[in-house]
């Protein structure tokens, strides 16, 4: 089952979201807010029910008097690092989706996405998949930024601790992961940032900024 947090200012959109999302056996969305005091607070009462969120979708605009989606993301993984944040906004400019990715998100859609296509993007996002809309993808590959932006927060975290020495072992231990997931999320960034090893993915990661020490 995968677990959902809604984020969004409008509760007549939140409940639309949540009523769809919840036609989905594998789908159960635990948790609302409006904005990012509220978000933080339900991650929180989620987790401490041992019912923590898998996936957060989070609109871009909360409100002209409150954080926007990217504070707001970049607060919830800080709270809850394993938690896979997607951008659900009414926006799709290039500058929207590159801040997204420059914050961690792990995917990008419209508002006006098929069903079908945001059940796609949820359950791709909890794969540990990147989670961005066909076009936003296809953009993003055009201007040569997909694969180099779109590291999760767990491979930043997993690459940035790497490229201080630690050795997968050091790094399990440092982060409470077993090996084996520790080995995964390194893969994985070696394959976005098209290196061949360790040594290669940090020079290539530290060279773009996208890792700094």
């Amino acid at each position: 089952m995968i677990h959902l947090l809604l984020v969004d200012d409008h509760p007549t959109l939140r409940h639309g979201l949540r009523a769809l999302l919840d036609t989905q056996l594998d789908l159960e969305v635990i948790a609302e807010a409006g904005g990012l005091d509220d978000a933080v607070a339900a991650l929180t009462a989620a987790t401490g029910e041992g019912r923590a969120p898998g996936v957060a979708l989070v609109d871009l605009d909360l409100g002209a008097d409150a954080p926007d989606g990217i504070a707001t993301l970049v607060e919830l993984v800080r709270h809850a690092p394993g938690l896979r944040v997607i951008v659900f906004s009414a926006y799709d400019s290039d500058a929207d989706v590159v801040r997204a990715m420059e914050a961690g998100a792990a995917g990008y859609l419209v508002k006006d996405s098929a069903p079908e296509q945001l059940f796609r993007a949820v359950r791709a996002a909890a794969a540990g998949q990147p989670a961005f809309a066909a076009p936003i993808a296809a953009r993003l590959h055009d201007r040569g930024r997909f694969d180099e932006e779109t590291l999760t927060a767990r491979e930043l975290e997993v690459l940035t601790l790497a490229a201080t020495g630690l050795s997968n072992r050091e790094l399990a231990l440092e982060l409470l992961l077993s090996e084996a997931t520790v080995k995964t999320h390194l893969h994985h960034a070696f394959t976005k940032l098209d290196a061949s090893n360790r040594q290669a993915a940090i020079a290539i990661a530290l060279k773009r900024g996208i890792i700094r020490l």
